[in-house]
């Protein structure tokens, strides 16, 4: 980095030292173990003090720019901990600690794709690290080890942490993130929140996103406003913890995605709440997924009682690419939902409806954050389109992080994107959908999980809300809408769990009946299959999202563990009818990338690991591919592509799936 880029301004680090100066005894954080009554705290001088023993200790065996593992439970010690590397000039890796009985081949992939040095971690975890041959090379730093030294300067443009991103879509990538790009972002927060010393936040959120690491922790540094914390395991156990600690606490914000509003519409009694004060709550943020009406106007009906204003929603919109927020509607304004035409959706056009069967409620995510350049471009063309048409929402700003940590690709094809016949600015892709209307932005999707079925568009979680609210047996927020080709045609499938309680008299074809007549009235769908899972079986990211892309290379290589299985028969004899075509014809070239889930998919089976866990341009070596596992996969592949047998050695000549993939496929070509 040239002179010039190391601009010294003050950090984090500096703003926690001048709080610890000026203001030592204030209460900074504080935690709930319990996620009820009790609590520790940290003050800022305390805070300060034991940041800086940390970042010591971390300059005796790293240099800057290291990168260091944490492995901590949700909590203060976490929070000291990646202030420690922050101010130490260490790269932190935030990542969830290990848990037992738990694959641990996503936190073997994390650290070695982050090349990190180093973990820190709490006493009890380190004793349990001799166990986990996937950390045996990293120095290991508990509390006991912190002392004292010089500490280094720390300007905007050095790389503060890494956020891996959650896998919903592809194997987890390390998001770059600037000191430069947290102080924008926290500064664009501050004044659309309209945060204040005043402020107080009530977060359950897990503190290894971005939601929860930077809107639940460090924001309140930032504004200078404490903030009271609590696992998100508390929160999912009972979720009227959630707000039993708001009204205890006074808070004036909190929030979550959609999902956590939900939880309460759905497990909380109103006399649970009865007897709480939740008028001082001013932000109830909701974002990280497409927000819903109707879950605003329940969560309002079951505590408006309490004193909860409607007006005090926030609906937002970000992404760890833009290190956290991108747009979000003004503190106390009343949120804006459009009615739009359902069919004319389905042909990215916004539309207001006229007809009462045929719309869709769309909630505005507010507007771009000051110094922002946010536009909406046609994923094809990369061309601008007019007000009112979705297309992918590409921004530009201080906020946008530096790329993918060692993916020169994959950074070159989301960072610095350039408009056609556009200005020059360079832009983020976001892979999201949405349209503008006037400032605000509407989110409709995310552009990998668009269903595309005999030409019309679907956006998946609206299929997800029809089917949840069908059947009685059903499970909420846990099923997936995808698409699977076969022999050309673009069949749709639905996996749902089910409730615990309905597995002993599940009646299978109940469930799908319901599940048919509720696609077929709202969408004028076919299904092809309905799959019934038992509960926790949905393939989900580590922050809760449902990973589509894994349902559906699961259902191709039939390893979907169901409890109850349907298949259309009039879809599987449009099938059988492209198996009698003549050899000549009946088989579709696969494309290179459905040749790689497919050797994502059965290479996971074999290693019996997620298919998120790997990586497409992972050698196959580092996974321990073996002579055996070779030998089954060509077979396999064999079938599937149609070709004669397979050379096990393509697994050493092409090594790793990127590389075999593109080969595989030009042998068609």
């Amino acid at each position: 980095m040239s002179s010039s880029e190391r601009v010294v301004q003050p950090t984090l680090i500096d703003i926690l030292r001048d709080r610890a100066l000026r203001q030592p005894e204030q209460v900074a954080y504080t935690f709930l173990v319990d996620g009820e009554g009790q609590a520790v705290s940290l003050t800022y001088g305390a805070l300060a003090q034991r940041v800086g023993a940390i970042a010591a200790r971390l300059l005796d065996c790293c240099g800057e720019g290291d990168r260091a593992l944490l492995l901590y439970p949700p909590g203060l010690d976490y929070i000291a901990a990646f202030l420690g590397c922050l101010s130490a000039g260490v790269v932190a890796v935030p990542a969830y600690p290990p848990r037992p009985n738990r694959a641990l081949e996503r936190l073997h992939s994390l650290v070695a794709d982050a090349g990190a040095t180093v973990v820190l971690t709490t006493p009890e975890i380190l004793t349990r690290l001799d166990q986990l041959p996937e950390l045996h090379g990293l120095k290991r730093l508990a509390e006991a080890d912190w002392g004292a030294a010089e500490l280094p300067e720390v300007t905007l443009g050095d790389l503060a942490f890494l956020q891996y991103t959650s896998g919903s879509t592809d194997a987890p990538k390390g998001v770059m993130v600037s000191h430069g790009n947290l102080l924008h972002n926290l500064a664009g927060i501050q004044e659309r929140f309209g945060y204040s010393a005043n402020s107080l936040g009530v977060i359950w959120l897990p503190p290894y996103h971005d939601m929860g690491l930077i809107g639940g922790v460090l924001q309140p540094l930032y504004g200078g406003f404490p903030v009271v914390l609590m696992s998100p395991l508390m929160f999912v156990q009972s979720p009227v913890r959630w707000l039993r600690a708001i009204a205890q606490y006074g808070a004036t914000t909190s929030g979550g995605p959609s999902f956590a509003y939900e939880q309460c519409v759905q497990r909380v009694k109103p006399e649970q709440v009865a007897d709480l004060d939740l008028s001082r709550w001013e932000v109830a943020f909701n974002g990280a997924e497409p927000i819903q009406a109707e879950v605003l106007a329940r969560f309002t009906e079951l505590v408006k009682p309490c004193g909860f204003r409607r007006e005090a929603f926030f609906p937002c919109y970000g992404l760890a690419e833009a290190t956290l927020m991108v747009a979000g509607k003004g503190k106390g304004m009343p949120e804006v939902i459009k009615r739009l035409r359902k069919s004319a959706l389905e042909r990215h056009e916004a539309i207001a409806a006229e007809d009462e069967a045929d719309y869709c409620q769309v909630v505005s995510c507010g507007q771009s954050l000051s110094g922002q350049d946010l536009r909406i471009v046609h994923p094809e063309t990369l061309q601008l389109v007019p007000d009112g048409q979705v297309g992918e929402i590409w921004v530009a700003g201080a906020s946008v992080a530096l790329g993918y940590w060692q993916r020169e690709k994959e950074t070159g094809k989301a960072f610095g994107m350039a408009l056609l016949n556009g200005s020059g600015d360079l832009f983020l892709r976001t892979g999201d959908l949405g349209f503008l209307e006037g400032d605000e932005l509407f989110v409709t999707g995310r552009l990998k999980d668009l269903l595309i079925i005999r030409g019309r568009n679907y956006y998946p979680q609206d299929i997800e809300k029809i089917v949840k609210n069908c059947h009685s047996s059903v499970s909420l927020n846990s099923g997936a809408a995808f698409t699977v080709n076969m022999n050309g045609f673009e069949q749709f499938v639905v996996m749902q769990e089910v409730n615990r309680a309905a597995l002993n008299d599940l009646d299978g074809d109940e469930v799908v009946g319901s599940i048919r007549q509720a696609i077929s009235e709202h969408f004028d769908l076919q299904v092809h299959a309905i799959l019934l899972l038992k509960p926790g079986k949905i393939p989900r990211t580590s922050s809760g999202k449902i990973q589509r892309s894994v349902c559906r290379m699961s259902f191709v290589v039939s390893a979907v563990e169901e409890v109850w299985h349907w298949t259309n028969a009039e879809s599987e004899s449009e099938v059988d009818r492209a198996d009698g075509q003549s050899e000549s014809t009946k088989f579709e070239l696969p494309t290179e990338l459905e040749v790689q889930d497919w050797l994502i998919a059965n290479l996971a089976i074999y290693l019996r690991v997620q298919p998120d866990e790997i990586d497409i341009s992972q050698s196959f070596a580092y996974y321990g591919l073996d002579s055996s596992v070779a030998v089954s996969l060509t077979g396999e592949l064999s079938d599937w592509l149609h070709l004669e047998k397979l050379d096990p050695m393509l697994f050493w000549e092409y090594p790793n799936i990127e590389a075999l993939a593109q080969h595989l496929v030009n042998i068609h070509l």
